[in-house]
């Protein structure tokens, strides 16, 4: 990283997905360097380059990720990354007319680098095994997604012509209900097969629980009286053994991407401090430590984490207007991971129950209610992430009692009412 005294040429790069356009500016907003190249080996050489001309170079660019960055990272550029937002913003001070085109966005990136850029956060290199946790973690999330979609697909495909089997099985995210679309695909091939290869399929999958045993092998019995019209069973159930086969690949694959989360989770140092938090586990601790990162001069204070992770809200204030509005613009995958975590922590933290419980008996919303739950979470985990401490309850409910904690008050209350 280079401190801003030594910049001296700052350029803009408007990145597409098969070239790019970069502008390079000196301290006085005269253009030094205008070129395309395309993004290829060759391009990138060609880039090089150009730019080995200018070694106090700046560079702004509208991304933090993605392959772009990894090839200026490479390059050992010094690159300060732009929100989209602002981008437009720059764009539109500087060429008030709407003109738009790469060329200008390129110059108007250059630009505000060189008049703001002092004040801007350069990019800083990333630890490899927090990198690549962070990749996976995210991967794992749009896996998650899929299976999610499969299985939307495949109830609706049994919805059509098979109805037996979403009454026999509430839940679908279990391999077992996939495994019986595949061996019985359809009413008549049910029925037929008889009570003996009933009984055998539940008890291979570890479904004989006396709640659900009995109910499930009367559904199985009656199963074709109300199914869909022959062709419809014939059409549905190819689509529906295909979808089933997908979800069991995609499985697979999902046990082996948490395999390779835990192994890299468990070599990181920060790895027990995560693992700490309450209700996090073995699946959200990863994702949590990939998103925060390692880097403790990120965030100077709790507010910076909390404002990254979207709990903190957005506030509007002219005249007499006030308005508190939720953040959008956040790392969405770290707010999904902390909204997971909030919820989770309920069932392990008796304050963080009991403070989801007091703001939904004034009317927040559940979603809000989590939100404000991950606003208090992070400010904790900012602290043990800043002294690298584990979480420990009785330290954190001796804080409660030396701050005079209304939540601590809540807590003790519901303690003496469950006594008495």
């Amino acid at each position: 990283m280079k401190a801003w005294n030594e910049i001296k040429h700052y350029a803009g790069f408007d990145w597409a997905k098969d070239h790019h356009d970069v502008i390079v500016l000196d301290a006085g907003g005269k253009t030094v360097a205008d070129f395309r190249f395309d993004h290829t080996a060759s391009g990138w050489e060609e880039f090089s380059k150009k730019l080995a001309s200018f070694p106090d170079v700046a560079i702004a660019v509208e991304t933090k990720h993605g392959a772009v960055i990894e090839r200026l990272m490479e390059r050992e550029c010094c690159i300060f990354p732009v929100h989209p937002r602002s981008a437009k913003g720059y764009r539109q001070r500087k060429v008030p007319s709407g003109n738009k085109t790469d060329r200008v966005d390129a110059w108007s990136l250059a630009d505000a680098l060189r008049l703001d850029g002092a004040h801007w956060k350069q990019l800083s290199a990333q630890d490899p095994l927090i990198k690549e946790l962070r990749l996976l973690c995210r991967d794992e999330v749009a896996l998650i997604r899929d299976r999610t979609a499969l299985i939307t697909q495949l109830r609706q495909a049994l919805y059509d012509y098979y109805p037996a089997a979403l009454e026999a099985f509430d839940d679908w995210t279990m391999p077992a209900a996939w495994s019986f679309v595949i061996s019985f695909s359809t009413p008549q091939i049910l029925v037929k097969a008889g009570k003996r290869k009933w009984e055998k399929f539940l008890h291979v999958h570890k479904l004989g629980r006396p709640t659900t045993y009995q109910r499930r092998l009367e559904i199985f019995a009656r199963a074709h009286q109300f199914a869909g019209s022959d062709a419809a069973v014939r059409a549905k159930s190819r689509l529906a053994v295909a979808r089933a086969k997908q979800l069991q690949l995609l499985e697979a694959q999902l046990g082996e991407y948490r395999q390779e989360i835990r192994r890299l989770f468990a070599q990181h140092p920060d790895a027990k401090l995560f693992g700490s938090l309450p209700g996090a586990g073995d699946k959200i601790a990863p994702r949590l430590l990939a998103e925060i990162g390692d880097d403790r001069a990120l965030f100077p204070d709790a507010q910076a984490l909390q404002c990254l992770a979207g709990t903190a809200p957005v506030s509007y204030q002219s005249g007499q207007i006030h308005r508190v509005y939720l953040r959008r613009q956040c790392n969405k995958a770290l707010r999904n991971a902390v909204h997971l975590w909030a919820n989770l922590s309920r069932e392990f933290c008796p304050w963080a129950a009991t403070y989801y419980a007091a703001l939904r008996a004034k009317g927040k919303s559940h979603a809000c209610a989590l939100r404000a739950l991950g606003q208090r979470w992070l400010k904790i985990v900012w602290k043990m992430w800043q002294t690298h401490a584990l979480y420990e309850p009785d330290l954190h409910a001796r804080n409660q009692l030396k701050h005079g904690s209304w939540v601590l008050q809540l807590v003790n209350k519901t303690d003496v009412s469950t006594k008495s």
